[in-house]
């Protein structure tokens, strides 16, 4: 997670103060989006398939700055397992199942400044969290827009509710029982940050970086998404992207951090 907070700090630290001191251009109005997949399969010695999928749907006038996203992430792969006899076995099993929706309303109060309400949800079978959900209310600053960059900031407070993921014990008396325990959610007031930045290259090549943190009582995400994209004509391109998804608290059993590297295919609208 420092890495990622460093790597941002030096990103913002280098931008022109020229730049920073120019006044936005008029923003593009309307409704716009993007439209990604990626798919990999394999098959022989090993098995695997893994897709995973975005909607990102935007809106833009004088008044309001609005976004709408889908995502989902699935995976499947061989998996082998040792027994206590030292016997293995190999299933072929879901490894990856996440779906995430989120939704955030602008209202304008200047050519830089506004109010921002934020959703998010997530549901994830392979995280120490079974799903997460957070409301917030907010101030938003678009420090930067021109030809070839654009940065924001978002900062906020609101309500975050977490379900751990159930514990499954065995019952020691005789006969001997697996039972599955589903811990309480919980839920506390939340503060919230996000960094939005995106440089363009030239016109076909551009390299983007979204940084999310939400603080609550018991845990802190940070979730940092950063991605180079090639066009290869004006509404298809190529991304590369890479995910870093982090939990401050998680039970024994689960790791901190989650990392994800996508090959996407990009239509734009």
């Amino acid at each position: 997670m420092s890495h990622t907070l460093l790597a941002s700090s030096l990103l913002i630290l280098a931008l022109p103060l020229t730049a920073l001191a120019a006044d936005p251009p008029p923003p593009k109005q309307g409704w716009s989006g993007s439209g990604e997949a990626g798919l990999a399969a394999a098959s022989g010695n090993t098995k695997s398939e893994n897709v995973n999928a975005k909607i990102d749907i935007k809106f833009n006038d004088d008044h309001w700055k609005d976004d709408f996203y889908l995502l989902a992430l699935r995976n499947k792969a061989n998996v082998t397992t040792k027994a206590a006899d030292n016997t293995t076995t190999t299933n072929y099993q879901l490894t990856a199942n996440r779906y995430e929706a989120g939704a955030s309303a602008g209202y304008k109060l200047d050519g830089r400044s506004y109010i921002v309400g934020a959703l998010r949800y997530e549901h994830d079978e392979f995280s120490p969290y079974d799903y997460q959900y957070i409301a917030s209310l907010g101030y938003g600053y678009q420090v930067l827009k021109n030809a070839h960059d654009e940065l924001a900031f978002e900062v906020g407070a609101g309500y975050k509710v977490v379900q751990p993921t159930s514990v499954y014990v065995t019952n020691p008396a005789p006969p001997p029982v697996l039972l599955k325990l589903n811990p309480d959610s919980d839920s506390s007031v939340a503060g919230r940050g996000k960094m939005d930045y995106k440089h363009g290259f030239n016109a076909n090549t551009s390299f983007v970086d979204t940084l999310l943190v939400e603080t609550a009582s018991g845990n802190t995400f940070v979730q940092n998404d950063a991605g180079v994209a090639v066009k290869v004509n004006s509404s298809l391109a190529l991304k590369v992207g890479y995910q870093f998804r982090h939990n401050s608290e998680v039970r024994e059993g689960f790791k901190h951090t989650d990392e994800l590297l996508t090959t996407n295919l990009v239509y734009g609208f």
